[in-house]
C-alpha cells in the first residue's frame, strides 16, 4: 500500500513539474508570437493583431483553463519589460486573452471531444470579442487619445468604414467583429495542431 502511495505521489509530482515546464515554454512562445503582428482588414495601420493567444489556448486545452490564463499573464508580464503604454496595453491584452482561454478551457474541460473543442473555440471567440469591445472602449481608445485627438482617431477608422462616426461605432464595427474573427482563426489553427502536440505536451512520448 505504501509503495502504491509513493508511486502515485511520484506521478503527481512529475505531472506538476511537466505542467509548470510546459506553461513556461508556451508562455515564451506566446511572447515571441506577440511580435509577429499582422494588419487588421479595414482598419488603420496602428490596429494590428497577432497569434500570441494560440499557445495559451493550447495550454488551456491540455492542462486546464487556469494554465491558459497563467500563460497569458506571463506573456504580458514579459511584455511589460518593453512597454510603451505604461502597462495599460498589457492589461487590456491580458483581459482579452484571459477571457478567451478561460472560456475555452472551461468548456473543453466539461467534455473533451472534438465537437466540444469546436464549440469551445466558437463561444470563446464571442467572449473575447465582447471583452475586446469593453477593453477598447474603456482602456485602449482612451489611451490612443494621448497620441491623437479622439475625432482624428475615429476618422482614421471612418476612412475604411464610412459609417463609423463615434467611439462606440469603432468598438461595435471594428473591435468586436475582428476580435471574434481573431479568436476563430486561432481556434481553427489550434484544432489542426492540438492533437498532434498533445503527446509532446503531456510527455506521453516518453513512456
Amino acid at each position: 500500500m505504501s509503495n502504491n502511495t509513493a508511486t502515485i505521489k511520484t506521478r503527481k509530482n512529475l505531472v506538476s513539474t511537466r505542467t509548470i515546464t510546459m506553461t513556461a515554454l508556451l508562455a515564451a512562445i506566446s511572447y515571441v508570437l506577440a511580435f509577429l503582428e499582422f494588419p487588421v482588414p479595414l482598419s488603420p495601420s496602428f490596429a494590428r493583431m497577432d497569434l500570441s493567444d494560440l499557445p495559451a489556448l493550447i495550454g488551456a486545452f491540455a492542462f486546464g483553463p487556469v494554465t491558459g490564463v497563467m500563460i497569458e499573464l506571463i506573456k504580458n508580464i514579459l511584455q511589460l519589460l518593453s512597454t510603451s503604454t505604461g502597462g495599460i496595453g498589457e492589461l487590456a491584452n491580458f483581459l482579452m486573452g484571459a477571457s478567451y482561454v478561460l472560456a475555452a478551457g472551461f468548456i473543453y474541460k466539461y467534455k473533451k471531444t472534438k465537437k466540444m473543442a469546436k464549440w469551445a473555440c466558437v463561444i470563446s471567440s464571442v467572449v473575447m470579442g465582447i471583452a475586446a469591445a469593453i477593453a477598447n472602449y474603456f482602456i485602449l481608445l482612451p489611451l490612443f487619445e494621448t497620441f491623437m485627438p479622439l475625432e482624428q482617431l475615429i476618422a482614421s477608422f471612418g476612412e475604411f468604414l464610412p459609417f463609423i462616426k463615434t467611439k462606440l461605432d469603432v468598438v461595435l464595427f471594428n473591435a468586436l467583429p475582428f476580435n471574434i474573427l481573431k479568436g476563430l482563426v486561432i481556434g481553427a489553427i489550434a484544432m489542426m495542431i492540438y492533437k498532434k502536440l498533445t503527446p509532446i505536451l503531456k510527455g506521453e512520448t516518453l513512456k
